[in-house]
């Protein structure tokens, strides 16, 4: 928190001038300060929320607004510096006002802003980027060793990906390396990561990954890379080894590698993959600080062990699992999986397994399909009253007929059951 403190500290001096937090009319000095001054500040901060701070993302909000009026009643001169011609496209691109864009080129009739870049980007924060993907790439090109380089790489890659999801990778590729350690090059690597285990590129998406959670496991964009990383693991799990996923995740601290291996295993769990759901949960459980994970990882683990030989520990393990413990949509999957477990181990009456003697079809000429003769394309299959095999269907005795009932109704309270994880996801 000191650290966090600190931060806020000299990014405040950063923004207002150092003399700002001395001088009674800071708000003056502050009004004087060149937006490509004001935009370093703004790229401390978000650079800072990634790396970690999460106390700064007030300041970023208050930064975003606080530069949006400078460049607004900024004298047109003031643009007459490149620099703050890239710092105004840059603020557009960083979350600011797409309105404070639209009013600057408007105005520019000295003619200091790129109309081509300033149009492109006017329709992309619109929502029209794919309109103007051919000419954001050609743009991203030209610009490749400025400052604006970074920036329009990485828009070119969110309007690629819609068409061409190899070329948004070519894209956040170079806007990564040539901003390390920024956010831009988090949200390239986010990205990157998302593009590539969609698209079922296993090596590269693994690369990514581990990238990703070496550089920014303290984003607060983090979680979005984590549903990733579990839908790659769980998909391609065979693939991907248990000394894969180690080495991804090896730089985590021990809360974050538990809450990656929980996720593992629920998913796997869910999807069928008792193997990686047993492994996941175990390291898991290795993990535990405190009871709730704890918890999660038996849980997770018995579900694993309902299709074994061990179905009796999983039903004893998941029984066990204490139910404050446990999220909505946890306990509608113990529910289920507990209800599936003693379908499993039940066993019918003896009764229901007697059966009226079987009905005998004679297989007779007359029993056949009639066949079409040659010349006769329009002779369809027999009618339903024709058939000589209607009817004939095997009765079943009451009480067995009864035994398979109740087990479909019990199915179907199984899937209504886990129909209710759907509202809380």
């Amino acid at each position: 928190m000191a650290l966090a403190g600190i931060r806020s500290l000299l990014t405040a001096a950063l923004v207002l001038g150092s003399s700002a937090l001395t001088h009674p009319a800071f708000a003056q000095d502050r009004s004087e300060l060149p937006p490509y001054a004001m935009l370093r500040s703004l790229q401390f901060v978000q650079d800072s929320v990634v790396l970690g701070d999460h106390s700064a993302a007030e300041m970023q909000r208050f930064m975003l607004a606080t530069i949006d009026q400078r460049l607004r009643t900024a004298d047109p001169s003031v643009f007459e510096d490149p620099r703050n011609v890239d710092a105004a496209l840059i603020y557009a691109m960083s979350g600011g006002n797409p309105e404070t864009l639209e009013y600057l080129a408007s105005r520019d009739i000295a003619g200091n802003f790129d109309n081509r870049v300033a149009e492109a980007l006017r329709k992309y924060l619109s929502g029209k980027g794919t309109l103007v993907a051919k000419s954001l790439g050609e743009m991203t090109k030209e610009y490749r060793d400025e400052k604006l380089g970074p920036y329009l790489a990485l828009v070119s890659g969110n309007v690629a990906v819609v068409n061409d999801p190899k070329a948004a990778l070519g894209f956040y590729d170079w806007a990564r390396l040539t901003a390390p350690g920024t956010i831009i090059e988090e949200a390239a690597l986010r990205r990157s990561v998302a593009i590539t285990v969609e698209a079922n590129m296993v090596k590269e998406a693994l690369s990514y990954s581990r990238r990703y959670a070496r550089r920014f496991v303290h984003s607060p964009y983090a979680s979005q890379f984590a549903d990733f990383f579990v839908q790659l693991v769980v998909s391609h799990f065979g693939a991907i080894t248990e000394n894969d996923v180690d080495g991804a995740i090896e730089f985590m601290d021990a809360d974050r590698r538990r809450e990656v291996f929980l996720r593992i295993a629920r998913a796997a769990a869910i999807a069928g993959n008792n193997d990686l759901a047993r492994l996941a949960s175990t390291k898991a459980e290795a993990l535990a600080g405190n009871p709730v994970p704890e918890a999660l990882a038996r849980l997770y683990g018995g579900l694993a062990g309902i299709p074994t030989n061990d179905i009796h520990a999983a039903m004893k393990a998941i029984s066990e699992v204490p139910e404050e413990t446990l999220s909505v949509r946890d306990k509608a999957l113990r529910r289920a999986a507990k209800t599936i477990a003693e379908q499993v181990v039940s066993k019918p009456e003896e009764e229901s397994f007697a059966q009226d003697e079987a009905i005998k079809v004679t297989h007779t000429e007359d029993a056949k399909s009639p066949v079409a003769l040659p010349r006769n394309e329009i002779a369809g299959p027999a009618s339903a009253s024709e058939d000589p095999t209607a009817g004939t269907a095997v009765k079943f005795d009451p009480a067995f007929q009864t035994y398979v009932d109740s087990g479909r109704s019990k199915l179907n309270a199984i899937d209504e059951m886990l129909m209710e994880e759907s509202p809380s996801k």
